[in-house]
Order: C-alpha cells, then structure tokens, then sequence
C-alpha cells in the first residue's frame, strides 16, 4: 500500500532538491511526532550523500520505536515536455523496534518545476507490512499529512537557506 503527497511548495526546484538531502529538513518535518537521533559516526552531516545512514527514531521524543536504515540514492529523469525532474529514492527500512513490522519500504521524493518560480513536490510512500498493513497505513497517512504541513510551512525558508548551494 501507500501513501503520496502532492504539493506545490513555495520555493525554487533547486532549493528543494537540497532540502531533501538535508537531516535538518529530515528531522523538521518530522517533529515534533517523531525525534530523529543519527548514529552515525559525527552525528549527522549537513548534506546526506547517497548510501546508508543509520537513524534511532523514539515518537514524541520518548517511545521507542527503533533503529531505521536509510538507504538514499538519487535520479534525474527527462520528461516528455523536456522539463527534468530529480527523485530521492530511499530503499532502507527498520532492523530493530516496533517499525520492524514494516517489512518493505520504498519512499521516493520527487522534485520538478512548478510555475511561477515553485516547486512540484511529489512524496510517495509505499510499505508492506502483511496483514498489518492497512494498520499501519492509517498512521502512516496521519503522519504525511502533518508533514505535508512542515513541508508547506518551511519551503519559503529554502529559498534563502539553500541559495548558495550548487
């Protein structure tokens, strides 16, 4: 099953491009249901490169709820209008906890132009999780909806943080 988002975000393609990549962005829109804690060696960089990132992740900061690969790896494809739109695919998942019971885990992030200088934001969550599913679906399309919310309220604020990257 999944679920998707489908926004236009009030800031450049480019700008978004590099949100996503951001752990900053990454914890934002997801708190304040769920506390992000890198494992990683130096904690959590400014920019993820694509490969594995070892993530603890506890809701509303005191549930446990276990340890998360996230597993990045980016594309660029050239649509028929010769617009191009950049897709993050995280194919991680979790090894520990109470999200164990998600036994499949595909989320794609994908970035195009919207008019007027904005951006097509297209947010797809698919997961497997047996007879569970549809269970842990209803959490899940809460969860998007509050973060479709961070991600509309931050976007603008990429415009300016983002503008010196490449």
């Amino acid at each position: 099953m999944h679920v998707t988002l489908d926004l236009v975000l009030d800031c450049a393609p480019d700008a978004a491009w590099e949100a996503v990549h951001s752990p900053a962005v990454f914890r934002a829109v997801s708190g304040p249901w769920t506390r992000v804690e890198s494992l990683e060696p130096g904690g959590f960089p400014e920019r993820w490169p694509g490969g594995e990132h070892r993530v603890r992740l506890k809701l509303l900061g005191v549930v446990p709820m276990g340890v998360q690969v996230i597993r990045l790896s980016d594309e660029s494809l050239v649509l028929s209008d010769g617009s191009t739109e950049r897709i993050v695919h995280d194919a991680g998942g979790s090894v520990s906890g109470p999200m164990r019971v998600v036994r499949s885990w595909h989320h794609r992030m994908a970035i195009s132009t919207a008019p007027a200088g904005r951006t097509l934001f297209r947010d797809r969550l698919d997961v497997g999780a047996g007879i569970l599913t549809p269970v842990v679906m209803v959490g899940f399309w809460v969860f998007w909806q509050l973060r479709a919310r961070q991600l509309t309220r931050l976007a603008p604020g990429w415009r300016k943080k983002f503008a010196s990257r490449p």
